[in-house]
């Protein structure tokens, strides 16, 4: 795994860079999907207003719940916070663009953007003076120092480390797929022709005996000889064939559950810290 692409610098500064853009296109089609969902709002609504308003309503409910009733003005923050990260981490899926969320000064970004929203809420609410008390504890300090880096590196930890495993993983598959390939193209195209009856056969027993795993050994082994074959004869060089599926499920996990429960935690992190600087008037010394 490299770093992001540096597409400008200006007197040795990186001003454009590979994250930068993916979070300016999380950015447009966040905002894009914004406006189509937002407009043409009717009375009696559709499918998609129906599933917009209960997916904003949950959204508040969640804020709500968290932070109490009278922090629900976050609501906007906290939604825009955890589809930005869950959008940034799904970005990489296109193959195109590299997760925003794989980069750390993304993170800590968001992570130190939690803490000025702390400390803001703690002024406006308790005073400076008040504020100023609190490091006279040299715990406070050293907790107020690590609350943004463990929220940063935990978020950045996970997406990183997922992305590092499915590189490993395809580096892994298409090494095994050139073995396994390589073994049966150079024994001849005899041993292609039995690999190929012999998934048949496996295939056809599997549908007798109606065994679902005799069915995938055998569509297994004819696949196997038919990207044997094309080798075989020259119609392709090198087919990455053991790439096909297991990537595409691993990424499920990965990618999309890793990503989306990341997101979850992060918010509901920025919640709890939030919520605990803004408690409710009567609370408040």
């Amino acid at each position: 795994m490299n770093g992001p692409k540096i597409y400008l610098q200006i007197g040795g500064q990186n001003v454009i860079t590979q994250t930068a853009v993916s979070s300016f296109v999380v950015m447009v089609l966040l905002c894009v999907a914004g406006v189509f969902l937002g407009r043409n709002l009717k009375k009696r609504p559709g499918r998609m207003q129906v599933l917009t308003e209960k997916g904003v309503s949950m959204l508040y409910s969640l804020v709500e719940d968290t932070m109490g009733k009278h922090n629900s003005y976050w609501t906007p923050y906290i939604g825009a916070l955890f589809l930005s990260s869950l959008g940034g981490s799904l970005i990489g899926m296109t193959g195109i663009l590299r997760s925003t969320t794989s980069d750390i000064s993304t993170t800590l970004t968001w992570a130190l953007m939690t803490s000025f929203l702390v400390w803001g809420c703690t002024i406006k609410n308790s005073g400076f003076k008040s504020f100023l008390k609190g490091y006279i504890n040299p715990m406070n300090i050293i907790s107020d120092i690590a609350q943004p880096v463990s929220m940063a590196f935990r978020h950045f930890g996970n997406i990183m480390g997922g992305s590092v495993l499915m590189s490993l993983l395809y580096q892994a598959l298409a090494a095994g797929s050139a073995l396994v390939l390589d073994l049966i193209r150079s024994n001849g195209l005899s041993v292609i022709i039995a690999v190929a009856v012999l998934g048949v056969i496996a295939f056809l027993s599997g549908l007798k005996k109606e065994k679902l795993l005799l069915k995938i050994l055998g569509v297994a082994l004819f696949v196997l000889a038919a990207a044997a074959a094309l080798e075989y004869f020259g119609a392709f060089k090198e087919i990455p064939i053991l790439e096909v599926g297991l990537p595409g499920v691993l990424s499920l996990y990965f990618d999309v559950f890793s990503g989306g429960v990341q997101a979850l935690v992060f918010s509901l992190l920025t919640m709890v810290y939030v919520g605990m600087a803004c408690p409710p008037k009567e609370e408040k010394q």
